[in-house]
């Protein structure tokens, strides 16, 4: 190759060199132009894509916090059923302890021969009665020689007695009862000093 051919392909390399660089620098500001005009666009939906996504986030605590709220009226719901189930005869019961208070005062009467047929029914409609009672989770409080205990003893009386410990129930008037774990009526008792 001569010289002037060697000079020729060198230009010509030049020149090719020189239309790459502008093609990629032509490529390059096309690409930040368009860059530029995307980033111009995606402003406003960039932003629009944030408001909803916080939109979304907030509807979803939102959601958490009724589902937990829900949730707590459930379990509350339940325990009120389950109270209610559990202390259902609490009314009736009370109706009847007057009932019960007088068979026992008639069955302190003193009994005859010609009355001890009549006692003997008095006592056997009491015991059924207690024992129904009772199957429904009523059981009374005792009382007498144990500490005054004003939660479940209703103190009507007051009374020295040395023999007895200071402040604890010396005689019971009238009998307490529980309706399972829960006291539907104080004893009625007398206290020592």
């Amino acid at each position: 190759m001569n010289d002037e051919t060697e000079h020729q392909v060198r230009q010509d390399s030049d020149m090719e060199d020189d239309t790459i660089t502008e093609v990629i620098d032509a490529d390059a500001q096309t690409e930040a132009q368009q860059t530029d005009h995307d980033e111009t666009e995606q402003g406003p939906l960039q932003a629009e894509l944030d408001k909803v996504k916080q939109e979304k986030e907030e509807m979803h605590q939102r959601v958490l916090r009724i589902q937990a709220e829900f949730d707590n009226f459930k379990k509350r719901t339940q325990k009120e059923k389950e109270a209610d189930l559990k202390y259902k005869s609490e009314d009736i019961v009370k109706d009847l302890l007057p009932v019960l208070d007088n068979f026992e005062r008639a069955l302190q009467v003193e009994v005859t021969d010609e009355t001890k047929n009549f006692a003997e029914g008095i006592t056997m409609v009491y015991r059924q009665l207690k024992d129904a009672l009772s199957n429904h989770g009523v059981k009374e409080i005792e009382s007498v020689g144990k500490p005054f205990d004003p939660t479940i003893h209703h103190a009507v009386m007051q009374e020295e007695d040395e023999e007895a410990e200071p402040e604890s129930v010396i005689e019971e008037l009238q009998k307490g009862y529980y309706l399972k774990d829960r006291v539907i009526r104080p004893a009625m008792v007398k206290v020592n000093k």
